[in-house]
């Protein structure tokens, strides 16, 4: 088996023109197509762009059958399957084409036969798993592994789960690599999106974007995302996330999904979010991850149709006589050890224990699907609902009726509407589930249709208004839009026997005002319309692929691209080189903690390497060197003292000096720092209630750091202390400002911008106007330098600076025109210029040397 390294350990196409004979020649002013015209006809047709959506699922919409008359496979779509529903939410020109499995298991010599008549009938490409690999991948870590730990249902001991396995791992990498594989074998990557569901493909992102940088890319999750106290615990969880981020869009059913995502991302990979306009974005190196956050919908074309039909009529009359004298309660659900079908029964029979006077009345009509994997859980959890129902019949059961009745065997959609029609109320009893569309199939069978009025022996003169009354838990995805369902805990047995009284006891009128509120939602947000809002959003996250410049970086799974604007570069040697050999007066400034200093270095000291590459520059007689730094003037005086011709600005320029020898320049704007008497007792109050904080106090300004708090708890503290400070401080001739983990508060009039624009004002008065200008920060305080350098180079009254490096650490949006991806790379660069300033020297006194000798 190969590693997971190995697998991603494949060639990218996106430079191969040979292999994309296919133009894109597109009606978006701005975008050329690939082809010129190289012909003199100047006239240009203009094509329609294809259309084409892929859809990548663990399984194919389609069910598989063996005609033993004629030793064939044959197939046909299966209409429940929610991959086939979707299209109905894309353009009408739009093809889809599905890449997924079987649920069969086709033999070697009939695949590729198979694979044709998918394909030309059916629109689908089939994925053929080896036997072997299909169990790890799917029974093993997809149902065994991650959908347990997805529910919230850690592998504590080996009873108690399935634990990480590192074969089935590899098994879950191979099928994966097998789906990418069969995408490649369809797809335009220039023009067509790939649009994948749900867990078991988490790492197909990847696969992908290694082949193809500039692929479209969309991944719904349609289980539950955990939180990150869960998430944490895969042995994988690196992996898994940065695969996932290879996708342009992310969805999810609730916003408890995806801010669980969200978390995980900030916690383990240091990424934060934003949001714009009401999209949510995480920036992940130059490529923005968009957050889609929809539930998925139902079908609406399918039942209606269904509940057209007469043998819907006629099984509905079959069952309302069966239930005669009855109210129905009705529960569907998978055999999945998270559906709560037995804690159901335990609240139906504490029900009929509290209430004996519904004995005979009620009965609760369990329809159980089948289990989709299985094992010795499933046949627990088996026996363990067959004995509860058998209990609870046996004590409040008699002749004639059945307290529980379970339905075993399977049942198509249609079967089931009779069912939704004839039930006064519906259960949805989940300990944890990604969304469940029951309670809409429930509601839309409830409105019903003529066919359905008249098989329950409706007034067609005077019909009355349609009602229904749906029990939900609060851990499944569908909750939060059924506002007019009784939320229960499904844990809380007696909560849940209150909640069925309380439906059977309620008012019709109250009935009927809840239904019509959830018809409303949910007729409104079908299947259709969540595939469309997600198609759309797809492609605005897509829109500005081809107006930047991508490339692969990173092994195995940390493979990822780097996507940046065509004016935004990476700042090397050969870009800053000639600049710097040919120019006379030059000014270096360099922030410190982020820049040269890494943030998460205990360690605030400069390294010997540092403070000899300063020193080799400062020697440097065309070099005016400075760090201009937020901290105070004392440490870095202290820090620096080896370094005898080093400018510094401390506490972002309050204090200046342009060497060890000259006296420090104070700023003039204030000296009243009364202020400080208000603002500290606040930022207290903060650190005594946020673990790992701590307050520096300088001599002009007072700084709350949470760099080892909580992420995210420190993150939310700093917003809230920054309201409080602005708020006690209104008054007072101070800014108040965030940064890097930091909240800080500092008199108006002094930031890093000031200091640039007096540095470069000085100079240009001893008659050393720069003609070269490198600034390298990596805070928001640093984006004032790079913005008064801009200014200064656009002043026409002074001498213009011929060469400007504005750089800044990490990708992420600036001022600055260039960018270095951390500290380490700073001092290359920094090294690299301190080498050619030796050299420079060094040449300069040969020079000299011959010359004396000719004398």
């Amino acid at each position: 088996m190969r590693s997971s390294l190995d697998l991603l350990n494949l060639i990218s196409f996106d430079d191969f023109g040979t292999l994309n004979r296919i133009p894109r020649i597109m009606k978006v002013p701005g975008v050329i197509s690939e082809f010129e015209n190289k012909s003199n006809d100047s006239t240009t047709t203009i094509v329609e762009p294809f259309q084409r959506r892929i859809i990548v699922a663990n399984q194919l919409p389609v069910k598989a059958y063996y005609e033993k008359d004629s030793n064939k496979w044959g197939f046909e779509y299966d209409q429940d399957s929610i991959y086939l529903q979707l299209k109905d939410g894309f353009p009408l020109e739009t093809e889809v084409i599905y890449v997924g499995s079987l649920n069969v298991e086709i033999g070697v010599d009939d695949q590729e036969e198979v694979s044709t008549i998918l394909l030309e009938k059916f629109k689908c490409v089939p994925t053929f798993l080896p036997a072997d690999v299909h169990k790890k991948y799917y029974h093993g870590f997809c149902k065994h592994y991650l959908w347990p730990i997805f529910h919230y249902m850690l592998p504590l001991t080996a009873s108690h789960g399935a634990r990480f396995d590192r074969g089935e791992w590899q098994a879950y990498l191979s099928a994966n690599k097998v789906f990418a594989d069969k995408v490649m074998e369809v797809i335009n990557p220039d023009e067509d999106y790939v649009w994948i569901h749900d867990y078991h493909l988490m790492v197909l992102p990847s696969f992908l974007r290694k082949r193809f940088h500039r692929v479209k890319v969309g991944f719904f999750l349609h289980s539950p995302f955990p939180s990150s106290e869960i998430y944490r615990t895969l042995p994988v969880r690196d992996e898994i996330l940065k695969s996932l981020l290879n996708s342009d869009l992310i969805g999810f059913h609730t916003f408890d999904y995806a801010r669980h995502f969200l978390s995980s991302c900030s916690r383990m990979l240091g990424l934060n979010y934003e949001s714009k306009r009401g999209y949510i974005g995480l920036d992940y190196f130059g490529r923005t991850v968009s957050i889609k956050i929809l539930p998925v919908g139902i079908h609406l074309g399918q039942f209606e149709s269904i509940m057209s039909l007469d043998v819907t009529g006629q099984k509905v009359k079959e069952l309302k006589e069966k239930f005669d004298g009855k109210i129905v309660i009705l529960g569907v659900d998978d055999m999945d050890l998270f559906k709560g079908i037995s804690l159901k029964f335990l609240a139906m029979g504490q029900l009929l224990e509290q209430h004996p006077d519904l004995r005979g009345k009620v009965v609760l009509v369990q329809i159980t699907n089948p289990a989709r994997s299985s094992g010795k859980d499933v046949q627990d959890l088996l026996s363990d609902t067959n004995r509860i129902a058998e209990e609870i019949n046996r004590n409040f059961g008699k002749p004639g009726y059945e307290p529980i009745v379970i339905i075993k065997e399977p049942l198509s959609t249609q079967d089931k509407v009779p069912y939704y029609a004839i039930a006064e109320c519906c259960v949805v009893n989940c300990v944890r589930d990604g969304m469940n569309l029951v309670p809409y199939k429930y509601t839309v069978s409830r409105q019903g249709s003529p066919v359905l009025d008249r098989a329950l022996g409706v007034d067609e003169k005077n019909p009355p208004q349609k009602k229904s009354v749906i029990i939900v838990s609060e851990f499944i995805g569908c909750s939060p839009s059924l506002s007019g369902a009784i939320r229960v805990n499904p844990w809380n047995v007696d909560a849940v026997a209150d909640a069925m009284d309380s439906a059977l006891q309620m008012e019709n009128q109250e009935k009927i005002l809840r239904h019509e509120k959830h018809y409303k939602y949910i007729s409104s947000h079908d299947v259709a319309y969540w595939a469309k809002s997600i198609d759309q959003d797809l492609e605005r996250a897509c829109r500005d692929h081809l107006f930047k410049r991508c490339w692969g970086v990173g092994l195995g799974l940390g493979f990822r691209i780097v996507a940046l604007g065509p004016e935004f570069r990476k700042l090397g040697m050969h870009h800053i080189a000639s600049a710097y050999n040919k120019t006379n007066s030059r000014l270096i400034l360099l922030d410190y903690d982020g820049t040269v200093m890494p943030q998460t270095s205990e360690d605030k000291r400069p390294s010997t390497e540092v403070l000899s590459i300063l020193n080799d520059l400062c020697n440097d007689p065309k070099n005016a060197v400075f760090i201009v730094s937020g901290r105070g003037k004392d440490s870095l005086g202290n820090w620096f003292s080896g370094v005898e011709k080093l400018g510094l600005s401390a506490e972002h320029g309050y204090f200046t000096r342009w060497s060890k020898n000259s006296a420090w320049e104070i700023c003039s704007l204030t000296r009243d720092f009364d202020w400080k008497e208000i603002a500290e007792p606040v930022m207290k109050l903060y650190t005594e209630t946020t673990d790992g904080s701590f307050i520096e106090d300088k001599e002009t300004a007072i700084v709350w750091h949470h760099q080892h708090a909580d992420p995210h708890f420190g993150s939310c503290q700093a917003k809230e202390l920054l309201d409080h400070l602005e708020n006690v401080l209104s008054n007072e001739p101070v800014v108040v400002k965030r940064g890097q983990h930091i909240v800080e508060v500092k008199p108006q009039g002094v930031s890093k911008g000031i200091v640039v624009k007096n540095l470069i004002s000085t100079m240009r008065s001893r008659g050393k106007s720069p003609d070269f200008v490198l600034c390298i920060g990596d805070d928001r305080s640093d984006e004032d330098m790079f913005e008064s350098i801009e200014q200064a180079v656009a002043d026409p009254s002074v001498p213009g600076i011929a060469e400007v490096f504005a750089c800044t650490v990490g990708q992420k949006p600036s001022m600055a025109k260039y960018y270095l991806d951390d500290t380490a790379e700073v001092i290359n660069l920094l090294e690299g210029l301190a080498t050619e300033s030796v050299h420079s020297k060094s040449a300069s006194y040969h020079q000299e040397s011959h010359e004396d000798l000719l004398l």
